[in-house]
């Protein structure tokens, strides 16, 4: 006899970089959270991104958000300046510029009716 988890009473959506997101799908299902991916893109750097669906009990929130902070850790990146979209072609320094890229956003809200069908 297996036990089912409790229904989930909240919907997180995380928006997470492509280099964090399969780590953290791994971890998400081998902990027992049920999970959707779906591409996404957008930011400061125009970089892909992965936002992830979960339902989960409000029980689980806190557990879940550890493993987030575990996988998508906020890093330094150096990246040309051609590339970001405020500066362009403007004749600024060709030299690099440190950027912060990574992490995760997190939204949780609350959930009004779920059925499994």
């Amino acid at each position: 006899m297996t036990t089912e988890r409790p229904q989930p009473t909240k919907m997180c959506i995380l928006v997470v970089s492509d280099s964090d997101a399969n780590q953290l799908m791994k971890q998400m299902v081998e902990s027992g959270y049920s999970a959707t991916k779906i591409g996404s893109t957008g930011g400061f750097l125009r970089r892909g991104s992965v936002t992830i669906l979960s339902g989960v009990p409000e029980a689980d929130l806190e557990p879940l958000m550890d493993i987030v902070r575990e996988v998508c850790h906020a890093r330094k990146e150096f990246v040309p300046v051609q590339t970001l979209p405020f500066l362009g072609d403007g004749g600024f320094t060709s030299e690099p510029v440190e950027v912060r890229v990574g992490g995760a956003i997190v939204f949780v809200l609350d959930i009004e009716r779920f059925e499994r069908v």
